[in-house]
Parts: structure tokens; sequence; C-alpha cells
């Protein structure tokens, strides 16, 4: 008898020890694991650089409107300076850094991208097109504007291309895709075209007027900034602009290439000023309304190209995905 209930209260508590501990597994097998977040990447030399300093540099094109020029005050504007001050604006509540200081860096032709490259500027905002070959010394945002290479000739000329060019003297200007590509062809058909380089854009057009050159070869946008720039000095029925495109030029905000999580919080701003439709207003401003100080309005409409940029935003530097 004491063997049977000795079994019987063994089994009992087996059982009550058995139905406590069920549970217990259960739980513990339901508590969910920890979320492992990856680890974020280390700052690089430009985030550092701004915490450190409380200072951000913009790079800016004092004459090259409607992108970047000064204004009345000699402050620097334009489409691609708002287009920075945009991220600027941002970067001051993302870092938390609401008194960070806006340095602003005169930049040209030749020392836009070595400014760039050696961390003189933290972003270049002017009308920098971005190219595989460039891409190997420095970062690019998305594509903040595409625009197509002509040949600007005085009237008169039928040019529509570079053959028809041959061995007369054509301007560009030093250290832009443009007077890479016009060394590159004359090189590549045996042209003998007489390259001449304007110091920028405006001096390459004075190039042009003076008749020290037949043709300037320059993007349309510049062209007809150029043109409109002249008042009454010059009449736009003065001069041709061919109808075919030589080349494609996607432009975008230079940036360091150590840094690929500022190009990130770069690129967030860009992509969201497209996605909410923001950008046809900054866009309109810029390039279909009265610019100041001059009042002039260059009427140029946002393209096919790169209304497919905003709408399918990118950073890629070939030619063929803007065509």
């Amino acid at each position: 008898m004491r063997g049977r209930c000795f079994g019987a209260v063994l089994g009992l508590t087996l059982s009550l020890g058995l139905g406590v501990a069920a549970p217990v597994a259960q739980a513990a097998a339901a508590k969910p694991a920890p979320v492992v977040r990856p680890a974020q990447p280390p700052e690089g030399p430009t985030l550092a650089r701004i915490r450190e300093t409380g200072v951000i540099v913009l790079g800016y094109r004092p004459a090259s409107a409607p992108f970047s020029y000064l204004d009345a005050q000699l402050r620097p504007t334009g489409y691609s300076v708002e287009l920075c001050e945009r991220v600027i604006a941002s970067l001051r509540t993302r870092l938390k850094l609401p008194d960070l200081e806006v340095r602003r860096v005169a930049v040209g032709s030749a020392t836009r991208m070595p400014m760039v490259s050696n961390g003189t500027l933290d972003m270049e905002c002017g009308i920098t097109t971005n190219t595989a070959e460039r891409a190997r010394s420095q970062a690019f945002s998305v594509t903040i504007f595409v625009a197509e290479t002509k040949l600007m000739t005085r009237h008169g000329e039928k040019v529509q291309s570079l053959s028809d060019l041959r061995g007369r003297p054509v301007v560009s200007t030093i250290g832009t895709t443009s007077i890479q590509h016009l060394a590159k062809v004359n090189e590549q058909l045996g042209l003998g075209i007489r390259i001449v380089a304007g110091l920028d854009d405006p001096d390459a057009f004075q190039l042009l007027r003076s008749g020290r050159a037949d043709a300037f070869m320059m993007d349309d946008v510049i062209i007809r900034s150029l043109l409109a720039q002249q008042g009454s000095a010059v009449s736009p029925d003065d001069y041709v602009i061919s109808d075919r495109a030589l080349t494609v030029e996607p432009y975008a905000i230079g940036l360091n290439r150590d840094d690929p999580m500022f190009k990130t919080m770069v690129d967030d701003v860009l992509v969201g000023l497209y996605r909410s439709g923001e950008i046809h207003t900054i866009y309109r401003r810029w390039f279909e309304s009265p610019l100041p100080p001059s009042g002039i309005n260059l009427k140029l409409p946002m393209n096919a190209a790169f209304r497919r940029v905003v709408a399918q935003p990118t950073d890629s530097p070939d030619p063929e995905r803007y065509r």
C-alpha cells in the first residue's frame, strides 16, 4: 500500500513538474530574439570635417547663369546653388548642427574638380558633367540636369557637325567635357580643327564674337544663357545653334568619393525634391522665369531626358542612359 501510494505521489509530482516545465519552455521559445542592427559605416572625411569644424564649404561658379552666378549683392545664387542650399538645410537638422556655417568658394572649369578631390570643397554646385573618367577621382550626386552639347556659329553658316568645320578654328572652354570631345573627334577624324580654349564660358563666347573662332562648342543651355545675357548688344538672329546634339551631359553636384554616407544624405534630399514634385517649382524659377538681377527669361522647359531622371533618379555617367 505504501509502495502504491508512494508511486502515485511520485507520478503526480512528475506530472505536475512536467506540466509546469512545458509552459516555461514554450515561453522561452516564444521570446523574440534580440534585433541585431547592422553597424553604421564610419563617417567619411567630409562628414567628420563638418562635425569637427561646424563649417561646410560650397563651391560655386561666378558666371554660369542660371546654374551658379552672383546676384546684385554679389552673393552666389542659381539653380545648382539652391539645390545645394536645400541639402545644407537638411544637414543642419540631420546632423543636429543648427548653427552650421556655410563657406562659399568661387571655382572655375580648371579648379573645381581638384578642389573636390583634395577635400577643399564639400560640394561643388555648378555645371559639372558626371563622367566615368571623372568618377575615378570624385563622386557625384544623382543627376540634377541633362544638357546637350551643340555648336553655335555666326548667322549664314551651315554647320551641324564638327566635320563641317574642317581646318577652321573652334572655341570651347578649358577643363570641360566639350573641349575634350572636340579634341578627341578632331584627332579621330583628322579634321585639322584649330582648337581655341576660352578661360571660361563668357570668354569663349567673346572669342567667337571677335572672329577668333568660327564656332563655339558648348552645352546648349549655356549657349542660350550667354546669348540672353548680351541683351541688346547681340541679336539672337546673329547666331545659329546646331540642331544635332554632339554629346549628352548629365550634370550633378560634385562630392568627395571617400564619403558614401555624405553622398547618400545629398541624394536623399534631391530624390525627395523629385518625388514631392517640388523640383518642378525650383526648375521653373531658374529656367522659365525672369532671372535676378538681369530679368532675362531663358524660356527653357524641362526636357524629356531630365523628366525621366525626375521619375527614376539615377547617378549614372553613361550618356546612353539619358537618350
